[in-house]
């Protein structure tokens, strides 16, 4: 497994659906039967867009995330990482 790092280009995997919903949205992973919740709209809308920035750092500041405040969503990227709802992809 591939330890995240925010500078590092991401995606969601291709094997994850995402459902919005009012909280934030579900994400299941049709691969390994995972589901998890993304509780913080902007959060969605960074996982979402993660495909189109060079790195997760600058989807973060593309959805308006102040370097100051990244962190809780750097560690919720670091969660999604780790159960392969998000994978590195070549920049």
């Amino acid at each position: 497994m591939t330890e995240f790092d925010p500078d590092q280009a991401w995606r969601l995997h291709p094997q994850v659906a995402v459902r919005p919903e009012p909280f934030g949205a579900l994400l299941y992973h049709f691969g390994t039967r995972k589901l998890s919740f993304l509780k913080d709209p902007t959060l969605l809308d960074v996982v979402r867009t993660l495909d189109g920035h060079v790195s997760a750092r600058a989807a973060l500041a593309a959805a308006g995330v102040p370097a100051a405040a990244a962190e809780p969503y750097v560690g919720a990227m670091r969660t999604l990482a780790a159960s392969h709802m998000i994978v590195e992809r070549d920049a």
